[in-house]
């Protein structure tokens, strides 16, 4: 048997050289990945008779009820002015032919779930987002072809495994990543690198940016802050006396297109659960405020109990028929899978709002562990 030849010294370094060289040309990547009409997709999926037709997923289904608003819609529907959180009469109202139907969360985490695991078969990391969207990183080419043949791969095993389309953006880090999804829905690719961010979005409004809203930029304005640019060469001591240490110059970041680059392959679990109602009738009556509370607290913990997760805190938001809508939170004594405890523990935060008006919408958040 011939034995294999060992290496020399001048082949170790002639292959740590090319290594070293491959490493010098590589760029890492971050490629966003975001379905189209995700929940409207999957049930044109379970109802293929539903195909080009406006579809409105939210509440019960049911547009004739006051106070269930759209979770989502199909782009047909949308064409008529429907969006999420638009309430479902109002939905009806501007599209009274569309197809009505309540949501339904475990189809949705099946779907998802199988997306993700299309994602994760590429061999790079991927981090999850919730039910439609994801992170993937990968450390190909310096050029923008490597990535965006990822990205047409994608969108193809994709839509093969799971009949579902989405939308790719490409970028440096997350930021741009998120951003460049939007131009390419949908069912298209986007791209925002640190070589083009001046030119595409300088002279774009604040809100333009992912994590800037209509409040923030409202305040950016007052500053004298419209775009993008302007929020890039400000001064970081004005933005840190107007919003904090911490904000003022993470806002100054993102007008420069800086984000994050680290990936988080693992399983994406929720660190919190919620459940809330919106009334068709105003509650008035404290007995059955604080019923609906200990119910939806007791629920919860029931639930999760199963899934082994333990309560560590509980939140309840209520909402007044002046839309006036606040959340307190306390932590447990301590950490319980109990109905019981939880519930107590949130009839106590409620204890806490002056119930002096009538209430339209009460919810429940429990924070959790992580799972072992």
């Amino acid at each position: 048997m011939v034995q294999p030849r060992q290496p020399s010294v001048s082949d170790v370094r002639r292959i740590l050289a090319a290594m070293s060289a491959d490493a010098a040309t590589d760029r890492w990547w971050m490629l966003h990945v975001d379905l189209d009409q995700f929940l409207a997709a999957v049930e044109v999926l379970r109802r293929p008779d539903l195909r080009g037709r406006p579809v409105v997923v939210g509440g019960a289904g049911d547009p004739t009820k006051a106070r269930q608003v759209v979770a989502t819609a199909s782009y047909e529907a949308r064409a008529f002015g429907v969006h999420s959180g638009m309430p479902l009469r109002a939905a009806a109202r501007r599209c009274p032919d569309a197809v009505f139907l309540p949501s339904d969360h475990a189809a949705y985490d099946v779907a998802s779930a199988q997306v993700m695991a299309a994602l994760r078969s590429f061999g790079w990391p991927v981090e999850v987002w919730g039910w439609d969207e994801a992170y993937l990183g990968a450390q190909l080419g310096p050029d923008l072809d490597a990535p965006l043949a990822l990205a047409r791969d994608i969108r193809a095993r994709v839509l093969s495994e799971t009949q579902l389309s989405c939308s790719v953006g490409i970028g440096d880090n997350k930021l741009q990543a998120k951003i460049a999804t939007s131009f390419g829905k949908p069912a298209g690719i986007g791209t925002l690198t640190s070589d083009d961010w001046r030119a595409v979005m300088f002279e774009r409004p604040t809100d333009a940016i992912w994590g800037i809203g209509t409040r923030t930029a409202h305040r950016l304005a007052a500053l004298g802050l419209h775009t993008v640019g302007d929020l890039a060469t400000a001064s970081q001591d004005v933005l840190a006396t107007a919003f904090g240490p911490t904000t003022g110059p993470w806002l100054r970041a993102l007008g420069q297109g800086r984000g994050s680059t680290e990936i988080s392959p693992e399983p994406w679990v929720a660190r919190s659960r919620s459940r809330e109602h919106t009334y068709e009738r105003d509650l008035t009556d404290p007995a059955d405020l604080e019923r609906e509370v200990a119910e939806m607290a007791a629920d919860l913990t029931r639930e999760l109990a199963v899934e082994g997760r333990v309560v560590h805190r509980v939140a309840v938001k209520v909402r007044t028929s002046t839309f006036y809508t606040r959340t307190k939170i306390r932590k447990l004594p301590s950490p319980s899978t109990d109905p019981d405890t939880v519930s107590a523990v949130a009839l106590a935060v409620l204890a806490g709002f002056p119930l002096d008006r009538p209430i339209r919408l009460l919810g429940v958040r429990v924070e959790l562990d992580r799972p072992e």
